[in-house]
């Protein structure tokens, strides 16, 4: 299991570094194939959100969907601790929703299957959907941006007026068709609100987003 510590807007030191590969091992017995952890680590700067100043991102990557959390706490050792349970409970998830598939079961609803998922803390800056399943192979590019194999994510700093929104992050993504079923289920493995995706029975670029309880909705672009 290959994994990638990085940080944005502050450093990490070797030995936070080596405390994530140690912390991390405990997600080994649910690696699988060309299985990576890229691990983000950020600090908000405004001191009123102290106790929550230090966030840590994990977002992984396999032959199977991304799935991602996130989490926030006063001290980065704290964050990193919320972020892997979250996301090792999306990763059994995962697996019990593969081992229905696999045997002659009637599969598991997205309600039943994402109930017990844990929930990340909003962004303090806008993001989009993270990528349907695809293996990170093979470079693309896509209106002038490098894809290393799946995806592109790029941080880009925009000229504003006044109090004009800022975009700051950007995001291109290949786009496998998949069903709604399985773009829900991507959408809670990634722990966002929405999920863009190519609906491969409409044939059409379409937002599946979550509303009050377990009920989802659709968006669908049309000429």
């Amino acid at each position: 299991m290959d994994i990638i510590v990085k940080g944005r807007r502050t450093s990490v030191s070797d030995k936070f570094r080596q405390h994530v590969e140690n912390k991390l091992d405990r997600l080994s017995k649910w690696e699988r194939k060309g299985m990576s952890v890229d691990v983000e680590v950020s600090q908000e700067r405004n001191p009123k959100l102290a106790d929550v100043r230090e966030r840590v991102e994990l977002t992984i990557h396999s032959d199977g969907p991304v799935i991602r959390s996130e989490a926030a706490s006063a001290d980065r050792h704290g964050a990193l601790d919320l972020a892997v349970d979250k996301i090792e409970a999306r990763l059994r998830k995962s697996a019990d929703r593969r081992k229905v598939h696999r045997g002659n079961h009637t599969p598991v609803s997205v309600a039943a299957a994402t109930a017990n998922l844990p929930g990340d803390l909003p962004s303090s800056t806008p993001t989009t959907a993270e990528a349907p399943p695809a293996q990170r192979s093979g470079d693309e590019e896509i209106n002038g941006v490098e894809l290393d194999g799946r995806f592109s994510d790029e941080f880009v700093e925009l000229d504003t007026q006044g109090e004009t929104p800022v975009i700051v992050r950007e995001k291109y993504h290949r786009a496998k068709p998949m069903s709604i079923d399985q773009a829900l289920m991507e959408m809670e493995l990634v722990g966002h609100d929405f999920y863009l995706f190519h609906d491969e029975v409409k044939d059409a670029p379409s937002v599946v987003y979550r509303r009050k309880g377990f009920n989802y909705g659709v968006l669908r672009l049309v000429d």
